[in-house]
């Protein structure tokens, strides 16, 4: 093969390897929440290994409070949470356009 042969080739190449990228990211678009999610994750460990005070702390604090004063805090915390997660996810679908029209 001489160099002009090479070079077509490469560009060739180049762009079976540019629709083949374009094909890829259209069939990986459905794991795209999985992929947030992921990165939620991995966002939540690497701000607990920075803050591992604030982590102890709170361990030190359920473990010094009475099972009572406990029950309570954790009855309050599931509540709380439950009640974000309604809040959340009622945003998600009243911001949510018109799929019906």
């Amino acid at each position: 093969m001489n160099a002009l042969e090479l070079a077509l080739e490469k560009q060739r190449l180049q762009l079976e390897s540019a629709s083949q990228r374009v094909a890829l990211s259209q069939y990986a678009e459905g794991l795209s929440p999985l992929f947030e999610a992921a990165d939620r994750v991995r966002d939540g460990a690497r701000w607990v290994a920075r803050h591992p005070e604030i982590i102890a702390g709170a361990l030190a604090l359920l473990v010094a409070v009475r099972p009572g004063v406990r029950g309570f805090f954790w009855r309050w915390t599931r509540r709380g949470f439950v009640a974000w997660r309604l809040w959340r996810d009622g945003n998600r679908w009243l911001n949510q356009p018109n799929r019906a029209g």
